[in-house]
């Protein structure tokens, strides 16, 4: 049995005023992708840093492929992918040049990063801009180099933070089709967004994050998932504040 792709158990990370992640427990299973959901301070993104390693937990465990994540060596995030917040390009390079950079840095051997990196560019559809300086770059396709540096090693565990930042109605659907397909290959796959209906779509789990912690799940494919996630919120609201 293949083991989970990525796991928190009782995680905690407390900043001054009460923000941060308490108790959370999490698992990305082989195959799936996990939504995340929760309003702008909910803990979304602090989650991800310390399942990342970004950040150390105060309290708790991660663990990446069953490893304890302190313990996790280079052949353990080599199977990692991830884009948090905002791309990681070098500005003067181009798209292209900039991927080979990422490629390089995550594994792939100088006999295949031409091959790895044309496969990307084509995946993200970024051909008319791939000898284009990142800094000439419009927001949306800074955001396609860097979701194509972090997908192009077809990585076992993605972590994504609303990876459709800036994405047109093309660039969605293309994000859509290249998670669904490594999550159909067996990828574990964690996707943060505040876009309900898109999560709905893709999403085989979807997680409601509140306060720093995680409040219930909503059903994908629900009829009225903006509806359900924000009654969900607000009974929790309603709890902590009695």
């Amino acid at each position: 049995m293949a083991s989970v792709a990525i796991e928190a158990r009782g995680a905690h990370r407390a900043y001054r005023g009460g923000a941060g992640v308490h108790g959370v427990d999490l698992t990305v299973e082989p195959g799936e992708i996990h939504a995340l959901v929760g309003l702008n301070g909910a803990g979304k993104t602090t989650l991800m840093r310390l399942l990342l390693g970004m950040l150390r937990p105060d309290r708790g465990e991660v663990r990446l492929f069953g490893q304890p994540l302190p313990s996790a060596g280079r052949d353990v995030w080599a199977r990692v992918g991830h884009l948090v917040e905002t791309p990681s390009t070098y500005a003067e390079l181009t798209a292209r040049a900039n991927l080979e950079a990422a490629a390089r840095l995550r594994g792939v051997t100088r006999a295949e990063v031409a091959r790895v990196v044309d496969g990307a560019i084509a995946e993200l559809v970024l051909e008319a801009y791939a000898d284009v300086p990142a800094r000439r770059l419009s927001l949306g396709n800074r955001q396609r180099v860097g979701l194509a540096a972090a997908l192009l090693h077809e990585p076992s565990a993605i972590v994504l933070d609303e990876p459709g930042n800036g994405l047109d109605p093309s660039g969605v659907l293309l994000l859509r089709s290249a998670l669904r397909r490594r999550a159909d290959a067996g990828a574990g796959i964690l996707v943060s967004s505040h876009h309900l209906d898109e999560v709905a779509r893709i999403a085989d789990r979807i997680s409601v994050m509140n306060a720093g912690r995680i409040i219930g799940r909503m059903q994908p494919g629900g009829r009225d998932p903006e509806r359900e996630f924000f009654e969900l919120v607000l009974a929790d609201d309603v709890e902590r504040a009695s």
